[in-house]
């Protein structure tokens, strides 16, 4: 398995992932002209050039980011490429000098494996909450934030 920078050529298998678990109300919908509009956010996880997860890190602020948009091919769940996406972003979010990542998640567990703690949604900024105004759930948010503090 590689663990890459997204290219253009990736942006219909990440829209694919995404849209999948979209549809099963476990993630937000995102375009394709959003992941074009931020493909440099993007990395992909690929065997023999095949796209089986994505996720994106997004710079909130000077202290903080955030990993979002985490999908991984259902035949490759449990193998370790969902964690692959998450140790690439939080070296990404490390090199750029970033303090803090988090994510918006239902699989809180998952994340804690990888030295994340579950936080209170409130404390992290209103930037964060973006998305949030585009999502059917605002009301009745199920998503639990995690966080991990970068040495």
């Amino acid at each position: 398995m590689n663990v890459r920078n997204a290219t253009v050529k990736d942006v219909d298998n990440i829209y694919s992932l995404i849209s999948r678990y979209a549809q099963l109300d476990k993630m937000l919908f995102r375009s394709k002209a959003y992941i074009f509009d931020n493909l440099q956010m993007f990395n992909v996880a690929d065997i023999q050039d095949r796209v089986i997860g994505c996720c994106a890190l997004q710079v909130i602020w000077s202290d903080l980011a955030e990993i979002k948009s985490l999908a991984v091919d259902e035949e490759f769940q449990n193998k370790g490429v969902g964690g692959a996406l998450i140790l690439k972003a939080v070296e990404q979010a490390k090199h750029l000098g970033v303090k803090k990542v988090f994510a918006l998640t239902l699989a809180p567990k998952f994340f804690e494996k990888y030295g994340f703690s579950i936080v209170d949604k409130k404390t992290l900024p209103m930037k964060v909450w973006s998305d949030c105004a585009r999502c059917t759930k605002q009301e009745n948010c199920d998503e639990i934030a995690v966080e991990l503090i970068l040495a």
